[in-house]
């Protein structure tokens, strides 16, 4: 389980369609190569080509009828005769760079504020389940802290008001006892939008490296913009290793 957590406004419902989004188009990918080239020449041969944000490969081992090699998708790949072999997937996409974002993922899609609690499942290798609480719940969060794996936390980047409220938040939640032994991504949102902060400006103002001096969990940081998909690949990433050993 992965707990999503914000003061309201963050963008946390954004954030999970977006990647939603990002792993479809992955899937969409997987099956539509637009480049190809030859393997099979002796010893170990790789060929490599693009399509979309997706990195292909081509391994062929061995010369003549006896060489064979790999094809296949992430988590999925089978030996074949190297004849057959034209490309395999890498084990994951190219990261987005902040020049992804509307012409990849298309106009953001309308969010209401989370009130309540939201499950969702995505499949990144193996499927983690995103459980997204409202900020308006914080009081309350404490009570859903049990089988969290890994914490998002987000903070409006582009929102100095709400910089002191999201640190308390922030200790709160490092300082829980159930929450100890999580892995935690925090993720500075809204970097599209001019006046935001930079990480090193909310680092100095909410003394961030001492905070993450003093906590017991493993801590992450990043810049993201859930509007335009910068940043996102690298939190699937985060995703996938995180919970690549849990249960």
């Amino acid at each position: 389980m992965c707990l999503l957590l914000g003061a309201s406004g963050v963008g946390k419902t954004l954030l999970v369609k977006r990647l939603q989004t990002i792993l479809q188009h992955r899937r969409g990918d997987a099956g539509d190569w637009s480049a190809w080239g030859a393997v099979g020449a002796p010893g170990v041969t790789r060929t490599r080509g693009r399509r979309s944000s997706w990195e292909c490969v081509g391994v062929a081992l061995g010369s003549g009828e006896g060489a064979w090699g790999c094809w296949g998708r992430p988590g999925a790949v089978w030996p074949v005769p190297a004849s057959s072999v034209l490309f395999g997937v890498l084990d994951f996409p190219a990261q987005l760079s902040s020049q992804d974002g509307k012409g990849d993922l298309g106009d953001p899609p309308a969010t209401r504020p989370t009130v309540g609690t939201n499950l969702t499942d995505i499949v990144a290798h193996r499927k983690i389940t995103i459980r997204e609480l409202g900020g308006c719940m914080g009081p309350i969060w404490s009570s859903y802290y049990g089988n969290c794996h890994s914490l998002l936390f987000m903070m409006d980047a582009s929102n100095p008001t709400q910089l002191s409220a999201s640190c308390v938040q922030l200790l709160g939640l490092l300082s829980a006892e159930p929450l100890a032994e999580a892995s935690v991504l925090i993720l500075f949102n809204k970097i599209d939008l001019p006046c935001y902060m930079t990480t090193e400006e909310m680092k100095s103002l909410i003394r961030l490296p001492d905070i993450i001096a003093c906590a017991k969990q493993s801590i992450t940081m990043a810049e993201v913009s859930a509007r335009k998909g910068t940043g996102l690949a690298g939190v699937l990433r985060w995703l996938q290793d995180t919970h690549r050993t849990s249960s």
